[in-house]
């Protein structure tokens, strides 16, 4: 997630001008005025929420892959990582890039940059933990 922040994201040339931007900078993008909330909320929804529920489940089961017991708050983080999981859309963002992507592709040539890359890997690690993960098992080893 770290570097899907803060490498390049994409990089956009035409017309003999070329620009690249970061995640950082497209949550920082709309700094000024009245766009300060959506500023804030493109931050919280493809990089705050995602990170903080990867980073609650890998609390609340990092232990139980171990044998351990879990650690003492962890059913509230896994609480929060399931009730975190509507809002955290860094699917939904990479969906949108890929079609943005599509519609820029014939008017200048895009270059997808490392953190693409980085953020599509996460993205695919996030669907396939959604997928693979029983909740069922989890919360019966919690209690």
């Amino acid at each position: 997630m770290t570097a899907a922040i803060f490498f390049p994201f994409l990089k956009l040339k035409t017309g003999g001008l070329s620009n690249s931007a970061s995640l950082f900078d497209a949550a920082t993008a709309f700094q000024s005025g009245i766009l300060i909330p959506l500023s804030g909320a493109v931050a919280a929804l493809i990089v705050i929420l995602p990170s903080l529920r990867v980073l609650a489940i890998l609390y609340a089961l990092v232990p139980l892959q171990f044998g351990r017991p879990p650690f003492r708050h962890a059913a509230f983080a896994f609480r929060l990582a399931d009730r975190l999981k509507p809002w955290a859309m860094a699917e939904i963002f990479i969906i949108g890039v890929a079609v943005a992507l599509v519609k820029v592709t014939g008017l200048a040539e895009v270059t997808p940059g490392p953190a693409f890359w980085a953020f599509s890997a996460l993205v695919i690690v996030i669907v396939l933990k959604d997928t693979a993960m029983c909740k069922w098992s989890i919360w019966t080893a919690l209690r």
